[in-house]
């Protein structure tokens, strides 16, 4: 068994040091921020400033990997989750009923809920876990490192000393200041990849009456502009996220931020229209992100690992636009792997680096690649899609079979190219067109005019 010293208590690293210690492993987290998400969801959420994690106030669905890693490693906080408020959705829920099963499509499910409910369900699952020690307020300052070929990471030091670990997972977030700290001990770089994303986001949270109505129907979670994209986040205890995002560059962006601005052009959409006319409750002033960008960190580069006895995992390692939804997804499963090889990945890093190479990096590259397009589609000339791609999306909405491929894609279960590419698929796309011959690519959205109309000068 060995000792772990895991540096930041958010949601990667909470996963991996209850999966750690659920295998016997001595744990100990150490977490600069002094709280922990607790009981009261509402005082955490709104009221809780947390600067380090722009994210955590942004509406979050959580993918199917996250469900899964949670029901296999640790069912009482998926349970707990449940009990705190969390929904759980398939993606065939979108129809009336369920169409004949296939091996795979119980996967297919969404957890819909506020980040600080999946936070508060770790952090009582780990207080409970006898091997796993969190040392809140307690910032880790540098690391220790012993000379070699590479050199070796052999603990950590805390604003209480130092630490001695086998294993030390940097879980730090974004913001890591570990790739510095190891080129200033005489190692090799980390291998840094990062694209800029010129996407800018502003939500806003909302509760639903508890005698008004609780449900707007079958509408899709999303609208489109050519320059604005809508959604709406269904989640947990009656509360839900209207989201709205441009590119950085739209000089509408800041005016935005006027609670009465947003919600006149979300209005103009209708996706969110169809929520904000169930005359919510409004929880939150707008909340805008920005600065954006994604950046995957390697400790491995030609000559192998820069440094054994340390591994990087969640936003540490890859952190993306948060578009897609990968960030937890990918981070539990990091975590889960780590837990399940910690033994071997102490003594070499080496299948670690290679695991998140074959399994995670895919989705880094798809999210590069989404992010391309939808900054291009974000540009006021931007074309249309093609009729038979814009039908591919449109198509899901009516066609489980359709539906499953998007499904398998969102959930991180199956490439595109894999998911779409299929004669069935093919087929039912071919079909569906067939049976619209007046279907043409559109955007049901506002127009630039209608748009800047709502604007103040």
């Amino acid at each position: 068994m060995a000792r772990v010293a895991v540096m930041g208590a958010g949601i990667s690293g909470l996963g991996t040091a209850l999966m750690l210690g659920r295998r016997g492993h001595t744990v100990t987290v150490f977490e600069q921020d002094t709280r922990e998400a607790g009981d009261d969801l509402h005082e955490d959420f709104y009221h809780w400033d947390r600067p380090r994690v722009p994210q955590a106030v942004q509406p979050h669905s959580f993918l199917a990997p996250v469900r899964t890693v949670l029901r296999a490693e640790a069912p009482d906080v998926h349970a707990d989750l449940l009990a705190r408020g969390a929904q759980e959705y398939h993606d065939f829920d979108w129809f009336d009923e369920h169409p004949p099963h296939r091996d795979g499509d119980e996967e297919l499910v969404t957890l819909r809920t506020r980040r600080i409910v999946l936070e508060a369900a770790l952090a009582a699952a780990v207080r409970r876990e006898a091997g796993v020690e969190v040392r809140r307020g307690s910032r880790v300052r540098g690391l220790t490192v012993e000379a070699g070929r590479p050199p070796r990471v052999t603990g950590v030091r805390a604003d209480a000393g130092p630490h001695p670990a086998d294993l030390v997972v940097d879980a730090a977030g974004r913001r890591s200041p570990v790739p510095g700290w190891l080129v200033a001990a005489g190692c090799r770089p980390p291998v840094v990849e990062s694209h800029r994303a010129g996407i800018a986001y502003l939500c806003r949270w909302y509760r639903l009456r508890a005698d008004g109505p609780r449900d707007p129907g079958r509408v899709p979670p999303g609208s489109a502009a050519p320059f604005a994209l809508a959604g709406v986040f269904p989640s947990d205890n009656g509360t839900f996220a209207v989201n709205l995002v441009l590119s950085t560059g739209d000089p509408t962006r800041g005016a935005l931020t006027d609670p009465a601005v947003f919600e006149a052009a979300a209005r103009r959409f209708p996706a969110t229209a169809a929520w904000l006319d169930l005359a919510p409750e409004p929880q939150s002033p707008v909340l805008a992100m920005a600065g954006l960008d994604n950046r995957w960190t390697s400790l491995l580069d030609d000559a192998g690992p820069v440094v054994t006895g340390l591994v990087n995992a969640g936003d540490s390692l890859m952190h993306t636009n948060p578009t897609l939804g990968h960030g937890v997804a990918l981070g539990l499963r990091a975590a889960q792997h780590l837990a399940t090889h910690a033994d071997r990945i102490a003594a070499d890093p080496t299948g670690y680096h290679a695991w998140t190479a074959e399994a995670l990096r895919p989705w880094y590259d798809a999210q590069v690649t989404a992010d391309r397009a939808n900054e291009q589609r974000l540009a006021d000339d931007a074309p249309l899609p093609d009729r038979r791609a814009a039908a591919l999306a449109a198509c899901a909405f009516d066609d489980p079979v359709v539906m499953r491929a998007r499904a398998q894609v969102r959930h991180l279960l199956r490439p595109a190219a894999d998911a779409y590419g299929t004669d069935e698929v093919d087929r039912h796309v071919t079909a569906w067109l067939a049976a619209r011959p007046e279907f043409a690519p559109t955007h049901d959205g506002p127009t630039r005019d209608q748009w800047d109309a709502l604007i103040p000068a």
